[in-house]
């Protein structure tokens, strides 16, 4: 089936049009993604969740963002995020307890699976406080082959030289950090 994208401008906003998510990623058009990361406070740590990719996902088997997606057509930013939460990671949340960090813009051309790929994405990047065990999420297994917690500070100098396998932009979780110090939950 289909997913179809709003087209959006340089501000992330709608054209009034729409492009099938395939040709958006073949031509390089501009559409939107909401990025959610959990952060936790364990003892005098800041932690973060990490997501593990899928082996049939672009970047098998990395760490990435807790719980990301691309908006569908005719939905917002906050509707996506909270119905991206519950897919993958199961999580129900409210529109007032996530806290948005910023926006980013992500233009990136590879190839995957043997196929041209060209994002241009224009993604608001939120924070989401959730103390849960691991073991407490119901994970999507076409999307999350696992979870983990891990110190921030860790994970950002993990990603810095690149210690382990990922697909984190730096600069992205350098915005969770500035929003969790300044956040009233710490």
């Amino acid at each position: 089936m289909s997913e179809f994208l709003d087209i959006v401008n340089e501000n992330g906003l709608p054209t009034g049009r729409i492009v099938e998510r395939s040709i958006a990623h073949l031509e390089g058009i501009w559409h939107r993604t909401s990025h959610v990361w959990l952060v936790r406070r364990k003892e005098e740590t800041m932690q973060v969740l990490l997501q593990k990719r899928t082996a049939v996902k672009s970047f098998p088997g990395c760490y990435d963002i807790s719980s990301s997606g691309h908006i569908p057509a005719g939905e917002d930013f906050l509707a996506s995020a909270l119905r991206e939460l519950k897919e993958e990671l199961g999580i129900s949340a409210k529109a007032e307890e996530l806290i948005c960090c910023g926006d980013r813009t992500i233009i990136w051309d590879d190839v995957f699976f043997g196929k041209e790929y060209h994002d241009r994405q224009y993604t608001r990047v939120f924070v989401l406080w959730k103390d849960m065990e691991e073991k407490d999420f119901y994970l999507q297994p076409e999307e999350v082959d696992g979870v983990r917690w891990i110190d921030l500070e860790l994970c950002i100098r993990n990603v810095k030289e690149n210690l382990f396998p990922h697909c984190i932009e730096l600069p992205e979780l350098l915005m969770v950090r500035d929003a969790v110090t300044k956040s009233p939950r710490q």
